[in-house]
């Protein structure tokens, strides 16, 4: 009975998702944010995590605010577009902050950290990369605020930095990992839709890759990453390699996206905030580096982990082989184009 209260849970999040990226009213864009939201919420509350039902809360209390929001600016909008009035900026910004708030942008990423320490890996996935399709699409689609989205994708680049510095827990390492890179999705979205398309599809392999290792090692702190991967050396390998790719350095396929950012970026003339974006990223690149090196030189047998017998070797290595060795299929496609 539980696995078929998942799989209508996902399935009605997934519904939720495509049926407000193909909305053609905001209204409709509405609802399917909001059927997306309460399939997801008991799809956290399971009963072998005791924080799994505070997380539910936090994340049901900071997205109904949210949705409050955006069904308040959509009023608004729809009553000044039907008397003609040509000052909609205030209400423009109200409904892009809405969103921002949805997808866990800086400054407004209160609740992020703190829903996703209580998830599981799985439930961790999905918050980390499916629920960012909706809000982030749907802000590529409204008016864009320029100076509103600037402050955001700034202020993302620096919590993230900073914030992420001070932490051990895996989960939120990797939440203050997304906010990072949702201020550079943010960023592409100000130009191409099809550049924060590649990115966050490269973002999502990528950080699928670690998290499926996390899960099956069965770890939620730093301390526990020496001992687990102690007897696997591929493994730890593969590891600290995805972890260079998430943060962007030129070998592997992570650094594409930014790439293509980076690029469209200084043909349009924002070269001052490409450069504080490539410095502030330098921040998160290195806890990233941090959590590497120490599972790197480190070994401790003082801990005893039970992780999951049934690990699909196989299956990583063939992931992380693909996505690590992708950048250099990529530049080679495209010097035939």
């Amino acid at each position: 009975m539980w696995y078929v209260n998942k799989m209508l849970f996902s399935s009605s999040l997934a519904l939720g998702t495509m049926a407000a990226i193909s909305s053609y009213s905001w209204v409709g864009m509405w609802m399917g944010l909001e059927i997306n939201l309460l399939s997801f919420i008991p799809l956290i509350s399971t009963s072998k995590n005791m924080y799994s039902a505070e997380s539910a809360l936090k994340y049901f209390i900071s997205q109904v605010l949210a949705s409050a929001i955006l069904l308040l600016s959509i009023i608004f909008l729809s009553m000044k577009v039907l008397f003609l009035s040509e000052n909609l900026s205030q209400f423009e910004i109200m409904f892009n902050t809405s969103l921002l708030l949805k997808m866990g942008a800086a400054p407004l990423h209160f609740w992020f950290p703190e829903v996703i320490e209580g998830l599981s890996w799985l439930n961790s996935m999905v918050l980390l990369t499916w629920q960012k399709i909706a809000p982030i699409a749907l802000l590529s689609y409204s008016s864009k605020t320029l100076i509103l989205l600037v402050v955001v994708i700034i202020s993302c680049m620096f919590v993230s930095g900073i914030m992420g510095q001070n932490h051990l827990s895996l989960r939120k390492i990797m939440a203050y990992s997304s906010i990072n890179h949702i201020g550079w999705m943010i960023a592409a979205t100000l130009f191409l839709e099809i550049i924060w398309m590649i990115y966050f599809l490269i973002y999502s392999i990528i950080t699928l890759n670690i998290l499926i290792m996390f899960k099956k090692l069965n770890i939620f702190f730093m301390k526990q990453l020496m001992l687990s991967m102690n007897h696997e050396p591929m493994i730890k390998i593969f590891f600290i390699l995805n972890f260079l790719s998430l943060g962007g350095l030129p070998p592997f396929l992570g650094f594409l996206p930014k790439w293509l950012t980076i690029q469209i970026m200084i043909n349009e003339n924002l070269i001052f905030l490409a450069i504080i974006m490539i410095v502030t990223t330098l921040m998160t690149l290195y806890f990233y580096m941090r959590m590497t090196f120490s599972t790197l030189i480190l070994s401790m047998n003082s801990m005893i982990q039970i992780y999951d017998s049934s690990f699909n070797k196989f299956f990583i290595m063939a992931s992380n082989l693909v996505t690590l060795a992708s950048l250099i299929l990529v530049t080679l496609i495209f010097n035939f184009f």
